[in-house]
């Protein structure tokens, strides 16, 4: 991945099959329940995603996470999304889950991203919160750690968690942005997903919110829909 200033701000490419994405990668985050986690393998969903920040209403417990992983293992990869997790809770996080991938979601610097690398093994999505062209550009600082890079939409000012929100930002910002390394967040819906993939090319696309009924609470349909308006593309 390049942004148009031409430095190079991804890492290595994460391996989906081929190694080369032969379509837009769709991440359904947020999952808690046995219904939607179905819903998203069903509909053709290349990963699952699932929180562990007690503040995030699609918080959910490590035996929850034991049944979910169990019931996601060989069907869809699993993401454990953490923000600012120290060693000791993504010890507990990696042994219920039993992850393909980590997501940091904090202010988690490259040192702390390659630190918990090399500790689990297991490849990064990082994700970087975009308000401005300057917030792209900060990605550079994980060249050399994370797979995947997600530009989620900057947290408003006193929001208890740094996603889910529903908030897109402007997505010009990541038209210079090139590379199949990295994943677009933030606001995204199954009415706006093809006009925000028209505008960016987004190699994968990241949605939580805009695939609920109510705050942390997913639907099945809605589910179904964004999937389905990413394949049709």
């Amino acid at each position: 991945m390049r942004v148009a200033a031409g430095a190079d701000v991804s890492g290595t490419p994460l391996s989906f099959g081929s190694g080369h994405m032969s379509h837009t990668l769709v991440k359904i985050c947020g999952l808690s329940t046995l219904d939607a986690l179905e819903a998203t393998i069903d509909s053709g969903a290349d990963m699952a995603g699932f929180v562990f920040f007690e503040k995030s209403p699609r918080h959910i417990s490590l035996s929850t996470a034991q049944t979910l992983g169990s019931f996601a293992a060989g069907h869809i990869r699993k993401v454990a999304l953490t923000v600012n997790a120290d060693d000791d809770a993504l010890d507990g996080i990696v042994a219920a889950l039993n992850p393909d991938i980590l997501q940091l979601h904090g202010e988690e610097t490259p040192e702390r991203a390659l630190a918990v690398k090399a500790r689990f093994g297991l490849p990064l999505i990082k994700a970087i919160g975009v308000g401005t062209a300057a917030d792209v550009a900060a990605a550079q600082g994980f060249a050399d750690v994370a797979e995947l890079v997600l530009f989620d939409a900057r947290p408003i000012p006193g929001a208890s968690v740094p996603g889910g929100a529903g908030v897109a930002f402007d997505w010009t910002l990541l038209q210079g942005v090139t590379g199949e390394n990295w994943m677009l967040a933030g606001g995204l819906t199954p009415e706006n997903v093809a006009e925000a993939l028209r505008l960016t090319a987004a190699p994968a696309v990241d949605v939580s919110s805009g695939v609920e009924r109510a705050r942390g609470v997913k639907d099945i349909e809605k589910i179904k829909a964004f999937v389905a308006a990413v394949r049709a593309l």
